[in-house]
């Protein structure tokens, strides 16, 4: 990856986060999206970037709280607040594959 699709991914998340401070539940959420493909595989590769992104910044807010005293729920719950859009698309998409999963296992019990 060159530093050029290092830049271009970022910002691409960024925009994303934009539209999504709009309405995280947006369904064309991850529609339209230049070089979501060559960026990122498609949107779940975009999806899984961002749940890095949400990772990275957990790992260091865990270290801190461990550091400060502080519990890792508390850790979690002050970076919730700080990257509310952030949290919201994770658990929007979360809900969406959770649904279809269970709409796939409904599926093949009926038949």
């Amino acid at each position: 990856m060159t530093w050029q699709d290092l830049h271009a991914r970022t910002e691409t998340m960024d925009a994303v986060l934009a539209r999504a401070a709009v309405d995280p539940s947006n369904p064309d959420l991850l529609q339209g999206i230049p070089d979501i493909d060559r960026l990122f595989g498609g949107p779940d590769g975009l999806l899984a970037a961002l749940q890095y992104r949400w990772d990275n910044h957990l790992h260091v807010k865990l270290e801190l709280a461990l550091l400060q005293g502080q519990s890792a729920a508390e850790a979690y719950l002050e970076l919730a607040a700080e990257q509310p859009v952030l949290r919201a698309v994770l658990d929007v998409q979360d809900v969406r594959r959770s649904q279809a999963a269970a709409e796939r296992t409904a599926e093949v019990l009926v038949r």
